[in-house]
């Protein structure tokens, strides 16, 4: 009952994003009824012959071609309207799996960024793409064969009785036996199935670290360390494939046939027993013909089992995405005027009941100001940023954007508000043009006019394609400095009221972090700026420096006061300066 419990509301929302294709689903119903009729009249057809025919030894050439012609045409009938429901089920099903990972790819896109640090990547993708791809199984197969196999196995029995009740009535012993043949393998296979879906989860979590991370496999030699990953991964998901396939040798179709050739065997006992003439020899023919094809059927619909549980634990993990709990934001959608930042007894975690990772912070940025923020690995400047940028939400303490809580602004006025140039800028794989303007109306001439600002021009005028030159997979054809100086002048076409540069210069070169020196230099005398940075070269010149240290703002001041101080600053800066 637990169980049922479980499965029933899962698979009542999966077949719930069929109802839009009511019509289609009843077309294909009515296919299915008749490719059924026109394949079980065959036999009848057969059986008649014989008593009427055969028997009698009256066989003449003409009734054998009508005979021949009528079953060769119920067969194209019946394979015609099999087609066209192959068909419609098809269509169905493309078109709900389409709908379904738009939904969980739109889900993906809300989910808070907390999520993402605690999901892996592979598994992600392996939602998107190997469990849509398992459901899609559920309409166009397991839904269309099961259909198929009910209104078959029924027009069957309907010919069966209609001939001979007594002989039917034997017939439909073979059902409670496939009911606990079926219960028998749905015990034995949900463990097994659990498990490939686990190691087909890791097959994608394993290929997702190697591609993100093969400069680092291949520079400390960890290839054979990941082989040895993936081979130890597929032989456990192998072992228990092979598993399903031996537990469906041996409860699937032995023992299905076994029982069709008993039955059989139980109506030809009959046949035998009865006196002449009680039975007609062309209904014999016909039970042999449909006991054949009602083992087909019962067959599919308990060996297509393991299409449905998949299709059970796909939809669950699909759905958990679905319905994850989405960051709320506020209703207030006035644009920042602004820039001015006022922070009240901040305490931030990442997690519950973890260590606070920012601990009573208290602070107040004017519009326009040059704030730098320093202090070792961990100390929770890249936290403070996360926080303003609105990624998570503020619940112990309070920030004020523009004299505005953060949690009453609606999240377009976070996002245009306020930017981040982060040390590994995300470049898209898309043009130039596009990923400057990330699809916001600019005009060609704007665009022009930044890239001489962030001295990109005689770049992009060298490419054959000028502003519409794709940059390729991860601007991969971009240098690192040239990557960071075309997410700046992303800022520079936003024109955000903040701007937050999350150790942007820490990788590229001097020459490189000069221009950017210089860029800066024109951006705050408009935006608020918020500089985190390791090379304390880089924000020397900065109105005001805080100082971090495990959570907490121990210092702030200028460049010269916190180093006349000799206190944290001044050990980071000698630091800095031994290096």
């Amino acid at each position: 009952m637990k169980n049922f419990k479980n499965f029933w509301p899962i698979l009542k929302r999966l077949l719930y994003y069929g109802k839009n294709f009511k019509k289609y689903f009843l077309l294909g119903f009515f296919y299915l009824i008749v490719a059924s009729i026109f394949e079980v009249l065959g036999p009848i057809l057969i059986s008649y012959f014989i008593h009427t025919s055969l028997s009698k030894r009256y066989i003449h050439i003409s009734v054998i071609f009508f005979i021949t012609t009528i079953y060769i045409s119920l067969q194209i009938i019946s394979t015609l309207f099999n087609y066209l429901q192959d068909m419609i089920f098809n269509k169905i099903s493309i078109n709900i799996i389409e709908k379904l990972r738009f939904n969980v790819m739109s889900s993906t896109l809300e989910l808070p960024m907390n999520q993402f640090n605690e999901k892996p990547i592979g598994q992600l993708i392996s939602c998107v793409t190997n469990d849509t791809e398992i459901i899609k199984e559920l309409y166009e197969t397991f839904i269309a064969t099961l259909l198929r196999s009910i209104i078959l196995i029924s027009v069957t029995l309907i010919a069966m009785f209609a001939l001979e009740w007594r002989m039917a009535s034997i017939a439909i012993t073979i059902f409670p036996l496939v009911c606990i043949i079926m219960l028998l393998y749905q015990y034995y296979s949900k463990p097994m199935l659990e498990k490939i879906r686990l190691y087909t989860t890791r097959t994608y979590n394993i290929f997702n670290e190697i591609i993100n991370g093969i400069s680092v496999i291949q520079q400390f030699g960890l290839e054979e360390q990941f082989r040895k990953s993936i081979k130890k991964n597929s032989e456990l998901h192998y072992l228990n494939r092979m598993k399903i396939l031996k537990l469906d040798g041996i409860l699937l179709r032995p023992l299905l046939s076994l029982f069709s050739s008993i039955i059989l065997c139980e109506l030809i006992l009959l046949f035998g027993f009865y006196p002449s003439g009680f039975f007609e020899i062309g209904t014999l023919y016909a039970f042999i013909t449909y006991l054949g094809r009602l083992n087909e059927p019962l067959i599919t619909i308990a060996s297509q089992q393991s299409i449905l549980q998949q299709s059970i634990v796909a939809g669950e993990r699909i759905f958990k995405i679905i319905d994850s709990k989405k960051q709320n934001y506020g209703k207030d959608n006035n644009d920042l005027k602004t820039g001015e930042i006022r922070i009240k007894n901040l305490n931030f975690c990442y997690k519950k009941n973890n260590n606070n990772v920012l601990k009573n912070i208290n602070l107040y940025i004017s519009s326009k100001q040059f704030i730098a923020l320093v202090g070792y690995t961990g100390s929770g400047k890249s936290t403070l940023a996360q926080v303003l940028m609105g990624h998570y939400p503020v619940k112990n303490g309070h920030i004020y954007l523009d004299k505005r809580d953060i949690n009453t602004l609606d999240k377009t006025v976070l996002r245009n508000g306020i930017s981040i140039v982060q040390q590994d800028p995300i470049i898209l794989d898309d043009s130039i043009f596009e990923n400057i303007t990330l699809g916001k109306k600019i005009s060609e001439e704007k665009i022009w006019k930044i890239l001489k600002k962030v001295h990109l021009i005689d770049l992009v005028q060298s490419f054959p394609k000028g502003l519409n030159e794709f940059l390729g997979e991860h601007g991969n054809t971009l240098s690192i400095g040239q990557k960071q100086l075309l997410s700046i002048a992303r800022i520079l076409a936003h024109n955000p009221k903040i701007l937050i540069l999350d150790e942007a210069t820490s990788n590229i070169d001097l020459a490189t972090e000069n221009k950017i020196q210089k860029i800066l230099s024109s951006i705050k005398l408009k935006t608020t700026l918020i500089v985190i940075a390791h090379r304390l070269s880089t924000i020397q010149n900065a109105d005001k420096i805080l100082v971090f240290y495990k959570g907490k703002i121990v210092e702030i001041g200028t460049h010269n006061y916190l180093i006349s101080k000799k206190e944290h600053y001044w050990k980071l800066y000698k630091n800095y300066s031994t290096h």
